[in-house]
């Protein structure tokens, strides 16, 4: 078993959350994984990336060129990373902020999601990651959405600690949506 997803956005979209929500919810299910992030050195605003690696054996390298999943939140990641997704992968596109729809890759299972308003029926507009993690937890089978949601108590801070049924509530919402 091998996955690995590469996650972009801009600064305070929370990619960095969900790869790291994602790697510790792997590790408590007893996979390895890594967790490689990236970004630019605005606080909010500027590009944040991030891959994680997923798998029963031996993780390799965390850094991955072309990943088979790919979660892309704004209109320059699409623009930079969208071809780098391997043929037959998977790629979640935010709808709310992207206007192409990625017809030039017939080879993806391409799924574009209002991620924004998505987080808005939910309560929270800054949800839209956990709604894009949910989605991408059940399309790739890569991780249990009872380990997503198990591993939010150690990632967000105690403070955070209130928001986790809205997280719960918004991993659910992306699963459903994703299908299957």
């Amino acid at each position: 078993m091998y996955h690995d997803v590469f996650m972009a956005g801009f600064g305070g979209q929370g990619v960095l959350l969900i790869g790291n929500l994602l790697a510790c919810a792997a590790i408590q299910e007893g996979k390895n994984a890594s967790f490689f992030p990236s970004y630019g050195v605005e606080k909010r605003g500027g590009a944040a990336m991030c891959t994680v690696v997923i798998t029963d054996g031996e993780v390799e390298s965390p850094v991955v060129g072309h990943p088979g999943a790919s979660l892309i939140l704004n209109p320059l990641s699409m623009e930079k990373f969208f071809a780098k997704v391997r043929p037959g992968g998977f790629c979640l596109v935010n709808s709310s902020l992207i206007d192409d729809d990625g017809s030039r890759r017939s080879d993806l299972d391409l799924l574009q999601l209002p991620l924004n308003e998505m987080a808005l029926e939910v309560g929270d507009p800054r949800l839209i990651n956990m709604i894009a993690l949910g989605a991408y937890a059940r399309r790739s089978g890569a991780i249990a959405l009872p380990a997503l949601k198990g591993a939010l108590g150690k990632v967000l801070p105690e403070r955070n600690h209130r928001f986790i049924p809205l997280n719960e509530q918004a991993i659910d919402l992306g699963a459903e949506a994703a299908g299957k």
